[in-house]
């Protein structure tokens, strides 16, 4: 086992497990987080003797999603800047020649959800919510979401979800594709597991090149997703809404 304050590394035979390790903070995914998990995904897929990943978060949350406190981006630069690290870890899970799987306790919430589809499977605990309300701190979709979340779901339901930003559960989110396993609260980790050591026998090669083919038009979605954020960064309602959100209050935003 090797362990980090942020990032914590098991292995159960073929099976790497990375567990999210912020409990304090709901595992929100703050830019060391982000390259701590850029480090381990490029070197574990390298490492032959790993056949799956499984990624999950501490203390019965899975991700509370991006850390409010750590957006520092006011311009354009710097936006774009933080965006070359954040797509390189959508790159590191989707491009990863490993099958990746997500086990889902708790929360799963804006980035985390966007975390969780970079996987190939999402096991989540039948108390898991899941919530995508990005546009409550004047952002968009981001972490490759707007490319991941059509096509588990379709553009219908992607749109409801990403527009509306409401609440939802694990019985609804594996009813419309969204995830694709619920067990019982507590047994997340174990049912991806069990998930993870089918690919023990497999060929890595056909995984790899299967995941390969499924991943393509990504890198354009990302592309149009730094823009259109990095810009938002540096409006008004971005830095309202962070302050709404550090303050506990509703949000006032003027469209600017």
């Amino acid at each position: 086992m090797t362990e980090t304050a942020l990032l914590r590394e098991d292995r159960r035979g073929p099976i790497a497990i990375l567990t999210m390790n912020a409990p304090k903070r709901r595992n929100a995914l703050s830019m060391a987080m982000r390259r701590l998990m850029i480090d381990a995904l490029d070197r574990l897929e390298s490492d032959r003797d790993i056949r799956a990943i499984v990624v999950t978060g501490e203390g019965g949350t899975f991700s509370a999603g991006g850390d409010i406190s750590d957006m520092d981006a006011t311009d354009l630069a710097a936006g774009r800047d933080r965006f070359r690290i954040s797509h390189r870890l959508v790159g590191a899970m989707i491009h990863n020649a490993k099958p990746i799987i997500a086990a889902v306790e708790g929360w799963c919430v804006g980035a985390g959800m966007s975390v969780a589809l970079c996987c190939d499977t999402i096991v989540a605990a039948a108390d898991a919510r899941f919530m995508a309300s990005f546009g409550r701190i004047g952002l968009i979709a981001d972490l490759g979401l707007p490319h991941t979340l059509p096509r588990r779901v379709g553009e219908g339901r992607a749109r409801q979800i990403l527009l509306y930003g409401e609440t939802f559960g694990a019985e609804q989110a594996e009813r419309i594709g969204l995830i694709d396993h619920v067990v019982a609260p507590g047994t997340a980790l174990e049912a991806a597991l069990a998930r993870a050591a089918l690919f023990a026998d497999a060929a890595p090669l056909p995984v790899a090149l299967t995941k390969a083919f499924l991943a393509r038009g990504l890198d354009e979605a990302l592309a149009l997703e730094r823009d259109y954020q990095s810009a938002l960064f540096g409006t008004a309602d971005h830095a309202e809404g962070k302050a709404a959100f550090l303050g506990k209050r509703k949000p006032a935003f003027t469209g600017t």
